[in-house]
């Protein structure tokens, strides 16, 4: 008994991700290479292991793909080094065709599908504490301004000195918690830290102004206990993830400058105009704000902002609305001379994500192309390449939020079984042809509303009874109240 949920997870999710395209075991021939993997060699890298380097992730987190430090010597210089994958992970391996399949790695909360084994994504390509590791480090000089003043990327050595987590530094930045141990045996890394922060600070402002979309991110997250759901903890937003969100927001712009720059095609991620804009303008409406017909990244960033000032207790639901209506991001690939495609969300052309090459396919593909372009070798990939993995990566990536929403919906629906007939609060997450759903204000379960749907959209508020819980399929079924 003590083992039902985790097992009931297990099983959903495994199905799940057969069901959507994506494989959920190793090939016989990708465990064979494990046993026989090419030797890294350091030879030529720029000896960095004496900065004080620290990692930034969840609790849980054991695969580590950057590092970050500052260093200050007349200018400010931000510096993240990414975990060089593609040294032990060769194209053309069956490693490398197992994560071409699945582009991504797929966390659940009975089980992680990852997209590389944990031999190299936990050990031998995760930069750990205390462990020498071969990395691209991508080099930014911040001005006062928040611009990116100047960049650079090349191979260098490197070494984490303490692993951090979100929670532990956020509580300490905001002045909600003590100092974290890790912070605080190191000498020298709490004004580092400290730093990091300032910088991440300028860079956010700068952002803002340019148009950037600050959301509440707050996600749901099950907890397991002993095989059981046992609390379905809200994971809330802090100046340690703004902090590292705002880094790899200005070290992906420069890959793919740098890219660019070189003559090299790249894969680009893009949110492109929102799908329902006159929906935003509508909920705006409804808050006495009257925005633009055609879409307006600066006016609705004021308008959020204006939001988050206003009604703080109320932002969350308002983010979760917006971000269904602006549709889902994909991947693109361009030529080194098109500069078309645009993030609307982050405000930010010369988009592409290069930072998390453990879990994310198109990161090791950027990373690939980046070594090609120190070493002014030929890219690996051509553009008519780029543009089939592109597309491939975001079906996979659809895949993948399918299968991680569906295992959350199960986990919720075992945890809220027992409270059938009960009454919430909720908004319009989604109303389509196939339905409407809504999210309860607490806690933050959604579902599909069975009946009185009538004239509802994103983002509208209302009362919902819980009528059924159907977990094997993920189902939480509300009938509206009022």
């Amino acid at each position: 008994m003590a083992q039902e949920h985790s097992a009931v997870l297990q099983s959903i999710a495994r199905r799940a991700m057969v069901q959507y395209g994506l494989e959920p075991d190793w090939p016989a021939a990708a465990d064979a290479e494990l046993a026989h993997l090419p030797r890294a060699s350091n030879a030529g890298l720029r000896d960095l292991r004496g900065l004080t380097w620290s990692s930034i992730d969840n609790d849980d987190s054991r695969d580590l793909d950057q590092l970050e430090v500052c260093v200050s010597n007349g200018v400010t210089r931000v510096l993240i080094a990414i975990a060089d994958v593609d040294a032990l992970v060769v194209k053309g391996s069956a490693l490398d065709a197992h994560a071409r399949a699945n582009t991504t790695s797929v966390y659940t909360p009975a089980r992680i599908f990852a997209m590389l084994p944990p031999q190299l994504s936990t050990d031998l390509t995760s930069l750990n504490a205390d462990q020498d590791r071969a990395a691209i480090v991508v080099d930014m000089t911040i001005g006062d301004d928040g611009a990116v003043a100047a960049s650079d990327v090349y191979r260098a050595l490197v070494r984490n000195h303490a692993k951090l987590t979100y929670d532990g530094v956020g509580a300490w930045l905001e002045h909600s918690g003590p100092m974290p141990q890790a912070l605080e045996a190191v000498p020298g890394l709490e004004e580092q830290v400290r730093l990091q922060d300032r910088l991440a600070g300028l860079l956010r402002t700068r952002r803002q102004q340019e148009g950037a979309l600050e959301f509440d991110r707050s996600e749901m997250k099950p907890v397991l206990a002993d095989g059981m759901v046992t609390e379905l903890r809200t994971e809330e937003p802090n100046r340690a993830r703004d902090l590292i969100e705002n880094f790899m927001v200005a070290a992906n712009g420069v890959t793919a400058r740098f890219l660019s720059s070189h003559g090299f095609p790249s894969l680009r991620r893009v949110v492109r105009s929102p799908e329902r804009w006159p929906r935003i303008v509508d909920l705006a409406q409804q808050h006495g704000v009257t925005l633009p017909p055609e879409p307006d990244a600066h006016a609705l960033e004021a308008f959020l902002r204006a939001r988050r000032a206003a009604a703080p207790a109320d932002f969350g639901d308002l983010s979760l609305s917006v971000i269904k209506l602006l549709g889902r991001g994909e991947y693109v690939a361009e030529g080194p001379a098109d500069q078309s495609s645009r993030h609307f969300a982050l405000a930010v052309s010369n988009y592409t994500h290069s930072t998390a090459p453990n879990r994310r396919f198109p990161d090791l593909v950027t990373q690939r192309m980046l070594k090609a372009a120190i070493d002014l070798r030929p890219a690996p990939y051509t553009l008519a390449e780029l543009t089939a993995l592109a597309e491939h990566s975001t079906r996979q990536e659809d895949a993948a939020n399918k299968v991680e929403r569906l295992v959350r919906k199960a986990a919720a629906a075992l945890w809220m079984s027992n409270r059938i007939g009960e009454e919430f609060n909720a908004v319009v997450t989604g109303a389509s042809a196939k339905g409407t759903w809504v999210r309860l204000e607490r806690p933050p379960v959604e579902g599909k509303l069975e009946r009185g749907a009538e004239g509802l959209d994103v983002g509208d508020r209302l009362r919902v009874r819980l009528v059924s819980t159907e977990p094997e399929r993920g189902f939480i079924d509300f009938v509206r109240v009022r």
